[in-house]
């Protein structure tokens, strides 16, 4: 799978947190080119602030593989990681993480800080703008639909 179809994964994910109110981002652990595990985020869902779709993914990545070293694994998402996940990434070991939009508010890959490349024991290569404009939109339809509603709520 190429870097573009694998980010449409994680979008394909990420669509899945309308349901449940959720900010939209999915994310995926590939291994050897194949797509082990995929989540998206279920704060809302949950009532759990670590529920972010990177954590999970990497929790289900750690199951298939019975193991929470996953070296020799990729990240993608489709926002950049914030401080928690970035924490999350360089704790499991992941190899490199790769992201669709950038976090201006929370981002840890290089936005606001780069962590996964910081002095800590291990560091993970990053590249963010992957479908770009595509990760960009979800976020921006979704905060969209917030501000209508709540003026149309304002306004009642």
């Amino acid at each position: 799978m190429t870097e573009n179809e694998i980010m449409l994964e994680c979008i394909k994910e990420a669509k899945k947190c309308k349901r449940y109110g959720d900010v939209p981002v999915g994310a995926v652990v590939v291994k050897d080119g194949e797509i082990i595990s995929r989540a998206h985020n279920e704060r809302e869902k949950t009532n759990r602030a670590t529920a972010h779709a990177e954590v999970l993914a990497i929790d289900r990545a750690s199951k298939v593989l019975s193991n929470w070293n996953l070296s020799g694994c990729e990240l993608y998402v489709t926002l950049e990681p914030c401080v928690m996940c970035s924490g999350a990434i360089i704790s499991s070991r992941i190899s490199k993480v790769i992201f669709g939009a950038y976090d201006k508010r929370f981002g840890c890959c290089g936005t606001l800080y780069n962590l996964l490349n910081d002095r800590f024991n291990h560091r993970a290569p990053t590249r963010g703008g992957v479908l770009l404009e595509e990760c960009e939109q979800l976020l921006k339809s979704f905060f969209a639909e917030i501000r209508k509603n709540k003026d149309k709520t304002a306004s009642e």
